[in-house]
Parts: structure tokens; sequence; C-alpha cells
């Protein structure tokens, strides 16, 4: 068993700011990271962005509707998702990062991938944090590599691989033990000397429809590691299939779900719409302290 740990209980520095690429971004109110992938196969937008045109306009909408950070992929992470080479996955986000920040060189770009190569292709391209779904797992070399580009990395929780992971949801206290696991990872970012970092509970990823609940209703009990939270739970099989929908039709259950997260401690979301979710921060800002 871990130690039983409580938000509430501990005293706990809330980390309000993020140093990307030298901005200073405050997230003291939370912000909207848009998704955009540019891959064949992903769950909900596989093959609408994989032009220049495609992504270049979807990059202009998002930022239009407020994104603050736009999450660039090229490998899909979905359960069973097929396996792709490193230099395949480079291949693609790379000339998308490049002509996104040609065309707006202002905008936040994470890489979303858990391959040290492709994160510092990425990052030499122009993209200013490492979005690592496998929390260096994956990727011996990933950590030492964020550790030495210096750019926040997002830490997310997830339990073998994405062809894998959901035969991988066997917790005891599904919460503690990812502080646990948060607290050991950080642990070791700190020693590489990389201090930005954000945490992902990894909603979807070797967890339950359940579990995933579980977590989102105690995700302030991951504020003890002072730290932002980011919540990726856009049009997810959580919401869908609890609904018994498509998840073309799942916005108006990740709004929900989305208002829950940002009450519970959420700093950032993830989603594939921008506009609704900017919406809804500045309506739970209305109506409660976050």
């Amino acid at each position: 068993m871990y130690p039983v740990l409580k938000a509430k209980d501990t005293v706990f520095y809330k980390k309000s700011t993020l140093n990307a690429g030298g901005k200073i971004v405050s997230l003291a109110s939370p912000v909207v990271m848009g998704i955009l992938n540019i891959t064949p196969d992903s769950f909900f937008d596989g093959g609408q962005y994989t032009t220049f045109e495609n992504y270049l306009a979807r990059a202009e909408k998002m930022l239009e509707e407020g994104a603050t950070i736009l999450d660039i992929g090229g490998y899909s992470s979905r359960p069973g998702a097929v396996d792709i080479a490193p230099d395949e996955e480079q291949a693609r986000v790379v000339p998308a990062i490049k002509a996104i920040k040609q065309a707006f060189p202002d905008c936040l770009i994470s890489i979303d991938t858990f391959r040290a190569q492709v994160a510092e292709a990425a990052v030499n391209a122009g993209a200013d944090i490492i979005n690592d779904i496998s929390g260096g797992e994956l990727d011996a070399a990933m950590f030492e590599t964020a550790g030495r580009l210096r750019v926040p990395y997002i830490l997310m929780h997830m339990r073998g691989n994405p062809q894998t992971m959901n035969q991988l949801t066997q917790y005891e206290d599904i919460i503690q033990e990812l502080v646990h696991y948060f607290e050991q990872k950080t642990a070791a970012l700190y020693a590489l000397g990389l201090t930005n970092i954000i945490l992902d509970p990894g909603f979807g990823f070797a967890k339950t429809i359940d579990q995933n609940f579980e977590v989102l209703r105690r995700l302030d009990d991951l504020k003890i590691m002072g730290l932002p939270i980011l919540a990726g739970l856009s049009r997810k099989s959580m919401t869908y299939k609890t609904l018994n929908i498509p998840a073309s039709e799942a916005l108006a259950g990740t709004i929900a779900l989305n208002t829950i997260a940002l009450m519970h401690g959420a700093n950032i979301l993830r989603v594939h719409d921008v506009k609704e979710a900017v919406q809804t921060i500045k309506l739970i800002k209305k109506s409660v302290t976050l």
C-alpha cells in the first residue's frame, strides 16, 4: 500500500506559471490546448489534417478561438493503434511544426510523442513543450533529452503502451498509485534540472471507464504535487461509451466533464473543440473561484 495523501489535508504550492520558449504563460486562470493530429488513424479526427492546407487552417482556427497551446502529434495513441517507426512519425510532425511556427510565430506548440528522437527534432523545428504519454517509460532517453532541451514536460500516467494498456487496469487505490508514480517521475526529472513539469493523469490510458470517473472525482488530490494539472477528456470513450453515442456526438459530454475537471483543479484542458472549452472556462470563472 502507498501512504494516503490528501491535498486538502496538506500545505501545497500550486505553480501558476509556465516558461515555454522564453514565453511566460500564466496558469492562474485555466488555459486551452488544442489537439492537432497529423495522423491517418486517431480515434476522432484521424486523416483530417494530413495536408499542409488542412493543418495550417486548423491551427489558425484553434488560435482564433482562443487556444493557448497547439498539441501536434504524429502517432495515434488510441487503444490498439498501429505502431509506426520513429522516422515516419518525425516526417509527419516536423514539417507541420515548421509551417505553423512560420505562419504563427508567437503560438506555443507542444509535441505529442513518447520518443526522444521525435521530441528533439520537433523542438529543433520550433516546438516549445514535450507532451509524453508514457512518462519516459517507452524511451529511456526521453528524460535526459527533456532535461537537456530545458523545455516544459507534460508527464502523463500510463501503463504498458497503446497496444497493451487496456489489459493493465488493476489498481489497489488508483489515486495513491498515481501520486506514487508522479513522485518517482518528478524526482528523476528534478535531478536532471527540469522543473517545468505538468501532470496528466492519463484519462483513458490503462484505466477502465469507472476508474476514469474516479480519477476525475478525485483530481484535486493530485494538487499535493504542487504542479499544474492537464485534463485530456475530449470525446474519449468514458463519455461516448457511457452515453452510448459515437465520439462525433460527444461534445456536450466533453463540456460536462471539462467543467468537473476545472472545478477539481485542472489548469489546462486538452481538447478537440477549442471554442467550447474557452467558453466553459469563462463561465466557470464567473460562477466559482478556481
